[in-house]
């Protein structure tokens, strides 16, 4: 199981949110790159950005941090927030990011969604982000009335290859991860699941490694101390 130590973006600096809230932010640090190389320093191969201020407006402030990262790190870099057009997917893979998250555009819009996938292929993971079951959009600002499931459904025909899910509920509140979510979509889904949300603790991770899941983001867990990344990663493996 590969793990993503967590970055989220909001005017240059580290930040969490607390289930999807922007009015309960958190700023951890000022210099989201000196993160990054800590995340590398304790073994991490991979990590997990989110611009949140582009994932309200469509906008990339904080491409510059982001380009820093992927081209100076070592950590192989997935970015969501606000990609909505091709220019800027096609932006961030020149700076050097691994894979792009298509959230709002990839639900809103299924003919960009397929042109992409058709482009770009596994350099695509599309975020399923879901609230009491229901697919959230627009940096989790509206709810929608299409379930995770039934969304899931719709990308495994067009042909997505990685399904990023984040449970907003559970979302830097530090009380677990939805185990038993996560357990259902592996089964049902024949894509590569990241789990996202609430993984809090090291028996989260053990026990999303041991249904074989494909990978982990860990986010505010790892800057308040529930989870010792260095242990994560090697509880990964």
């Amino acid at each position: 199981m590969k793990i993503f130590p967590a970055i989220d973006l909001f005017e240059k600096k580290a930040v969490r949110l607390l289930k999807g809230d922007y009015n309960q932010m958190t700023v951890y640090n000022d210099n989201p790159a000196a993160v990054a190389e800590g995340f590398r320093e304790c073994g991490a191969q991979y990590i997990h950005m989110v611009d949140l201020e582009g994932a309200k407006n469509g906008t990339t402030p904080n491409f510059e941090i982001v380009e820093q990262v992927a081209r100076t790190s070592g950590l192989k870099v997935e970015i969501g927030g606000g990609i909505r057009s091709e220019e800027i997917i096609k932006k961030y893979l020149d700076a050097g990011v691994m894979r792009v998250i298509l959230g709002t555009a990839a639900f809103c819009d299924e003919k960009f969604l397929c042109d992409m996938i058709d482009k770009y292929g596994e350099k695509i993971a599309i975020g399923v982000d879901v609230k009491k079951g229901m697919v959230a959009i627009k940096g989790w600002t509206q709810t929608s009335g299409t379930s995770g499931f039934e969304f899931c459904k719709k990308l495994q025909k067009i042909g997505v290859k990685t399904v990023i899910c984040t449970d907003i509920s559970k979302d830097g509140a530090m009380k677990g991860t939805n185990i038993e979510l996560y357990k259902e979509m592996s089964e049902k889904f024949d894509m590569d699941i990241i789990a996202s949300g609430g993984v809090s603790t090291i028996e989260d991770v053990k026990a999303l490694r041991a249904m074989d899941i494909y990978g982990a983001i860990l986010g505010r867990s790892i800057y308040i101390g529930g989870i010792d990344l260095k242990e994560a990663v090697e509880v990964s493996k």
